[in-house]
């Protein structure tokens, strides 16, 4: 029973953020009921962020289908939807209705802009979100255009992660007061507050608006990633001296240029030379040499290398559902374990049986199929 049993989720579907924030409550234990359009496809076991929920199929065109959400709605903790700002209240379940309903409800939004302002009803994805936030502008090469992080800083860090987070704080207070609210998630924000040592850098004089040129940007030669002899990688983060030092004495370096580590004047030529090292030997190589030490290294494991790596299978960070390599529940916990709850479910697989698990009788489901609702 992980930490958050007992707390009642509605999922509104969704993709991205959403879905991966319902997927961390879930993990902690929290009973999340996803509910999908009715006639919706898709659900495989390949859908890792559905993992852990039972999904119901509601026709919310339908007043019946919206009156069953607020039935669900009258049982729950919190409900958490990602739609433009606007189109939950045009359903019928925007927060006014569904707090008047259960006054105790946390009512979660993730969008990309925020409920509000003069970008809030544009189409966007992460890209376009952390770009506004300035984070983009600083990852990438200097001779390249900005790169991106996969979908990592928006969608999943700034953005689910941030209303999981939001959402529990949530949960917490109503407890005491007994009121619920609503918790704006806006991945501008959240990838914002991500960055946040990143503005601190750069108020303070220590960090320039030329990408590439800073200590964490991959400007830095004791802080970057290099090819190896076979075309592979290997990171390097030797920021401390001693850990610098030892980079030094692990790779054979006695060039005394090298003692100037902090002089940015010298980085590019320093990169060169440390590149130049680097591509004698293979990344294998240089992991029997520097894995495990000070160094502060490691290799670029692609996704089916990382699920092999002794660290991780030691520490069993990745697990198997129906065959799927997946990350396991995370942050980890002495008492509450967190769990997988079950396999991904297909939109609909559990209409039935959820709605009587939160309180429907059989009549109640035999009028919504009347209805055409479920």
């Amino acid at each position: 029973m992980g930490p958050l049993a007992g707390v009642k989720v509605i999922e509104i579907a969704g993709i991205g953020p959403g879905p991966f924030c319902a997927m961390m409550l879930s993990d902690m234990g929290a009973d999340v009921i996803r509910v999908d359009r009715k006639g919706a496809r898709g659900g495989t076991k390949y859908d890792i962020l559905s993992r852990g929920r039972k999904s119901i199929a509601v026709d919310l065109k339908k007043p019946e289908g919206v009156e069953t959400v607020l039935k669900l709605i009258e049982q729950a903790d919190a409900l958490i939807e990602g739609f433009r700002p606007g189109v939950m209240e045009r359903l019928g379940l925007g927060p006014d209705v569904a707090l008047q309903r259960n006054p105790k409800l946390i009512f979660g939004r993730m969008t990309g802009w925020g409920q509000d302002g003069p970008m809030a009803h544009a189409a966007g994805h992460d890209l376009n979100y952390i770009a506004l936030t300035g984070m983009l502008h600083s990852m990438g090469r200097a001779d390249q255009p900005p790169t991106p992080p996969l979908n990592l800083v928006g969608d999943f860090g700034g953005g689910g992660m941030m209303l999981a987070f939001g959402v529990v704080c949530a949960v917490l207070e109503a407890q005491k007061s007994g009121k619920g609210q609503v918790v704006d998630a806006a991945m501008t924000d959240g990838a914002s507050v991500l960055g946040a040592m990143m503005y601190g850098f750069n108020a303070s004089g220590m960090w320039s608006n030329e990408r590439y040129s800073n200590l964490l940007d991959g400007g830095a030669h004791f802080y970057d990633c290099y090819e190896c002899a076979d075309g592979r990688y290997v990171s390097i983060g030797s920021i401390e001296p001693q850990f610098y030092a030892l980079l030094l004495e692990k790779t054979g370096i006695n060039d005394p240029e090298f003692e100037h580590q902090m002089d940015k004047t010298k980085w590019a030529s320093l990169k060169e030379k440390i590149a130049t090292v680097i591509k004698t030997k293979t990344r294998d190589e240089w992991s029997q040499i520097m894995e495990g030490t000070d160094v502060c290294f490691a290799p670029v494991l692609n996704v089916p290398e990382a699920v092999a790596h002794p660290h991780n299978v030691a520490r069993k960070t990745y697990v198997e559902v129906e065959g799927v390599p997946q990350p396991a529940p995370a942050p980890r916990f002495s008492r509450t374990e967190a769990t997988i709850q079950r396999p991904p479910a297909q939109a609909g697989e559990h209409t039935e049986e959820a709605l009587k698990e939160w309180g429907l009788t059989d009549d109640d489901l035999a009028a919504l199929r009347t209805a055409e609702a479920i």
